[in-house]
């Protein structure tokens, strides 16, 4: 029985080349080499502290096994953006109360990339994926207040905005002033047993 849910599916109605799909365990290197490589400034843009995080080696291991659970008794779930082929960004959901709700996370590592439309169109297909394999009625995400880039892009992919307030949204992150999102299952997408 295979515990993941490895389909590369194209992006709804959005540009061609564009795939996300579930990151396996060998690829989990574009997540950990994006902070560990980040200049401190962009860091401090995301409100992350270096000091924070896990060694490359523990955070591989602790992806690796996380993976290996169910998909129901993760602590985790993270998505690979490809565009024509290759990797460009990822999502990661955490905080997961199956069946409920989970915050997401979204990062283009390729700056040239960056604020030009992609990241909503990559995040809109990561809610669908979230929703249908998670099984959730919403979904959060809570960006610096004041990096404006993944703000727009959640307003684009169709999140509301809640509030602002300050957080610590990860065990990476520093306390921060964040907005916070919310993209909910529409009532017509609802399975009810």
């Amino acid at each position: 029985m295979t515990r993941g849910w490895s389909v590369a599916l194209p992006v709804m109605n959005a540009r061609p080349g564009l795939v996300v799909r579930e990151m396996q365990p060998a690829e989990v290197g574009l997540r950990v080499d994006y902070f560990h490589d980040s200049s401190d400034e962009h860091l401090r843009k995301l409100g992350v502290d270096r000091a924070s995080l896990p060694t490359r080696e523990a955070w591989r291991a602790s992806y690796a096994a996380d993976f290996a659970r169910p998909i129901t008794d993760r602590e985790g779930v993270a998505l690979v953006w490809e565009l024509d082929g290759r990797p460009v960004g990822f999502s990661s959901a955490d905080r997961i109360v199956f069946g409920q709700e989970a915050f997401m996370h979204l990062h283009i590592v390729i700056p040239d990339l960056r604020q030009n439309g992609l990241g909503s169109e990559f995040v809109g297909e990561s809610a669908r994926h979230y929703f249908r394999v998670l099984q959730l009625e919403r979904l959060y995400c809570e960006p610096n207040a004041f990096n404006t880039a993944p703000n727009r892009t959640l307003q684009r992919a169709g999140f509301r905005y809640l509030f602002t307030h300050e957080a610590k949204p990860n065990p990476i992150n520093v306390f921060q002033t964040t907005n916070r999102w919310i993209l909910e299952r529409p009532a017509s997408e609802i399975v009810t047993s």
